[in-house]
């Protein structure tokens, strides 16, 4: 039987299936911290290049600019992650796979870092998101850091040199993960156990990825620290740009069309417009990236003169 539903008793139906315009039945509602709006996403992918790894020609008068390479576009309730591994298929198709693909934090996950690896050859260059256990919030006690995962052996050993006393594979909102629980008759004596859990059964548990995953995070957490790496990592800050540009040229932040489709065309239509205008800038020896300069900075520029 069909029935109408009530927010009321039935709830609001998930933000996927909600329609939010009568006029445009693919559109949706989308977040971005304090941002909401109601319509769509585009992503784009470009290329780009570590300085000094491609030599310019000898009578090349500007850089090689970066081009557009793929342009996917959703509804705005799409998250970020569920993205990655379309783009990679899309430019898989077309043979435009990069070796390393530098992602916003939004994109990526632990099983994406592995599995862009082994099925595409793609390492990504990206923010791993933090632990957000409630230990590692806040800073103090005993975060999943501190415990020793053996995989082989099939446990775990707490801070205190304790081992755990079950190991259950399992999965977890269609991840694959791994519970670990510490027994009652070793956490409750603890001394420690105010730092590591609140649990009102009186033992640790943890979760964890299945052993490559947790390796992959694990390194990619520890590289994200380093110098090098967030120098490496500064080359993603060009694809900013070229939405500041998509926005200011093409006004790419407002649909012209109604339907995923027509909008999707719109995006298509934007990247080849910005990829003509790099390519006629390059062939004619024009730059297009001109710092801008504050007004502070020109007064003092002024007085220096």
């Amino acid at each position: 039987m069909i029935t109408r539903r009530e927010a009321d008793t039935d709830g609001l139906p998930p933000g996927r299936s909600r329609l939010t315009s009568p006029y445009d039945t693919d559109a949706r509602w989308g977040g971005k911290r304090d941002t909401f709006w109601n319509g769509y996403k585009v992503h784009f992918s470009e290329t780009c290049r570590r300085p000094g790894t491609q030599p310019e020609p000898a009578d090349a008068a500007v850089p090689r600019p970066n081009l557009i390479t793929n342009v996917a576009t959703t509804d705005a309730s799409v998250p970020d992650v569920a993205m990655t591994e379309p783009i990679h298929q899309a430019l898989d198709r077309r043979g435009l796979l990069p070796g390393e693909h530098y992602l916003d934090s939004g994109y990526p996950s632990a099983e994406l870092i592995v599995s862009s690896a082994t099925d595409f050859g793609v390492t990504l260059i990206t923010p791993v998101l933090a632990d957000h256990s409630p230990q590692a919030r806040a800073g103090a006690g005993f975060d999943r850091t501190r415990f020793t995962i053996d995989f082989d052996r099939e446990q775990a050993t707490c801070p205190q040199g304790q081992t755990s006393s079950t190991w259950n594979p399992a999965t977890q909102r269609g991840t694959d993960t791994i519970v670990i629980t510490f027994a009652t008759a070793t956490c409750g004596p603890c001394p420690v156990r105010e730092q590591c859990t609140t649990s009102r059964t009186r033992r640790r548990q943890i979760t964890v990825h299945p052993r490559a995953v947790h390796e992959a995070q694990r390194a990619a957490r520890a590289d994200q620290e380093t110098k090098d790496w967030q120098a490496e990592y500064a080359l993603r800050a060009g694809v900013e740009g070229t939405i500041r540009q998509g926005i200011a040229v093409t006004d790419l932040r407002h649909a012209r069309y109604r339907g995923l489709a027509k909008t999707h065309l719109q995006h298509v239509f934007s990247a080849v417009a910005l990829n003509l205008i790099r390519l006629d800038a390059w062939w004619n020896g024009h730059p297009l990236d001109r710092t801008r300069t504050s007004h502070l900075t020109r007064l003092e520029h002024a007085l220096a003169a």
